[in-house]
């Protein structure tokens, strides 16, 4: 993560993760999740959190699922069902449940179908948000499968190359795809110059800007040097690229494939087509059995070569080294769990003040 998303050393406040994770469990159990649904959704956040992926862990989301829950954007208990299926795919109502412990379901019958036919993809409709999606791309590595996944809806935030109108969530894209002795090739990517999430812990601790990042209102690119975050409403994001003259066409393009596979063909409309409210997603995920295309071990021993390769490339000036995608989220969480996770201090204060108001028991350190 860029260095201006950190926490502020004098603001941050470090702590163990079993602590964390035993808090964020018993917030999801006491607005009703089961213990089971508690504890994998506790993991989905707390894996985003010792990766580096603040954005999309306790600090920005769980609050936001609380209020959702208490507001019944959310369902706690939802009966996930299949409405559509064959050997190699499916398509799973959420019925309104947090992705982060509803999406795994979908994961694991993908895994499960590509176990037995060489690949599995799996649809989810009527869901929400799903946190970090390299938390679920990641789930098929420990079968030495290749996962994939894609999610889109609303609140719609980004425009096309162009427009003047949001048309797309941040639609972001993972891939995760086992080595053997390197760590794991892991690619999790908004289809927007950043992710939502960043902006908002650039707006907690002051960071500014880079040039072409977001529009005004009226499409029109901010390209000024170390802007100030507008206040919510008053901004849009751009595609990853920014204007057409740096690309921005490629990352329209992956956002509207998104909308396809995560919206369109589990059986909603597309993003600017679904009701505003309350938030909806809608998500696909696809397991590819590496042992159904080539021989498993060659396969990550190739993929060592690869990496390594990547890794001992010869750093341009001015940089220490090169490193590919997975490479410092996993450096980043052998040090976490040693260390503990650095959390700016409003968030320590936010956990604080919710576990009075909940009535719960637990200690962070």
């Amino acid at each position: 993560m860029l260095e201006r998303f950190l926490v502020p050393d004098q603001d941050r406040v470090y702590v163990q993760h079993d602590d964390m994770h035993a808090a964020t469990k018993a917030i999801f159990n006491k607005m009703g999740l089961s213990e089971s649904n508690s504890q994998t959704s506790a993991d989905a956040l707390m894996t985003s959190d010792l990766r580096g992926c603040e954005s999309h862990g306790v600090s920005n989301m769980l609050r936001r699922y609380v209020g959702w829950y208490n507001t019944g954007e959310m369902n706690p208990t939802p009966n996930v069902r299949v409405t559509r299926e064959s050997d190699t795919t499916a398509n799973l109502d959420g019925d309104e449940g947090l992705g982060l412990h509803v999406l795994p379901i979908a994961t694991e019958m993908a895994i499960e179908k590509a176990r037995k036919h060489g690949t599995g993809t799996v649809v989810v409709h009527n869901s929400r948000h799903i946190g970090m999606l390299a938390y679920h791309a990641m789930m098929p590595m420990r079968e030495d499968m290749i996962g994939w996944c894609v999610t889109a809806g609303n609140p719609l935030n980004a425009v096309p190359t162009f427009g003047a109108e949001p048309r797309f969530a941040t639609n972001p894209w993972a891939w995760a795809i086992p080595a053997d002795k390197e760590p794991p090739f892991v690619f999790d990517v908004a289809t927007t110059q950043v992710a939502g999430n960043k902006l908002a812990l650039a707006d907690r601790i002051g960071a500014p800007m880079e040039p072409g990042w977001i529009t005004g209102m009226d499409g029109s690119p901010v390209m000024e040097e170390n802007t100030k975050l507008p206040p919510k409403g008053e901004y849009l994001m751009l595609p990853f690229g920014g204007t057409r003259e740096q690309g921005s066409h490629k990352g329209y393009g992956f956002a509207a494939i998104a909308d396809v596979l995560g919206n369109i063909l589990s059986g909603m409309p597309a993003g600017f087509l679904l009701p505003p409210q309350p938030q909806m997603l809608n998500h696909f995920i696809q397991a590819i059995n590496i042992d159904a295309l080539t021989d498993v071990g060659k396969f990550k021993s190739d993929m060592d070569d690869s990496l390594r390769g990547l890794r001992e490339t010869k750093p341009a000036p001015g940089h220490d080294r090169v490193v590919y995608a997975g490479l410092p989220e996993h450096e980043e969480t052998e040090v976490r769990l040693r260390d503990g996770i650095p959390y700016h201090r409003e968030v320590v204060e936010w956990f604080e003040s919710i576990r009075d108001e909940l009535g719960l028991d637990y200690e962070l350190r």
